[in-house]
């Protein structure tokens, strides 16, 4: 591995745990220290308000949770070598869940946390980094980032 994708793989790695379970210490990039991340923060959504679409034919925060989900298996997929998943992917349909029961709504999350763990083991291991995959790796992270905050407005909406 070169020093090059060392460090871009350690910052990504970094930046991905970041974005998933807060910031693991008082650093913090994308965040504010002491965020408790998407994952951690959807821990304290009930289905009901996940549910919740507070601008009627808008997304729920569901919804934004399942394409979120959908991105990353389309990643790992690709990632785990198969040529190219997102030839035949339906964004469309990733965004159609918009309610959910409780069990639903834990499947989900935990079916994120699974993707989001497989994304995170994927990106640690990779030690040759082109400019496809650094660009995957690093919009992971933008596109998290902006579903959290798209979320948390849901959510202000909600109190």
């Amino acid at each position: 591995m070169s020093e090059t994708d060392s460090v871009f793989q350690r910052t990504v790695s970094k930046l991905l745990t970041e974005i998933f379970y807060g910031p693991p210490t008082a650093e913090a990039y994308v965040v504010n220290p002491g965020d408790p991340g998407l994952l951690r923060q959807l821990g304290t959504i009930s289905a009901a308000t996940a549910s919740m679409q507070p601008i009627p034919g808008k997304p729920s925060i569901a919804s934004h949770v399942h394409h979120i989900y959908f991105g990353l298996s389309l990643l790992n997929r690709w990632f785990s070598g198969e040529e190219n998943p997102f030839a035949s992917a339906d964004f469309n349909e990733s965004w159609k869940r918009t309610a959910v029961t409780e069990e639903e709504w834990h499947a989900m999350c935990e079916s994120l946390r699974k993707e989001s763990e497989t994304w995170r083991r994927a990106v640690a291991a990779r030690s040759k980094w082109d400019d496809t995959s650094a660009a995957a790796a690093l919009s992971t992270i933008a596109h998290t980032a902006y579903h959290l905050g798209a979320i948390r407005q849901v959510l202000a909406t909600a109190s």
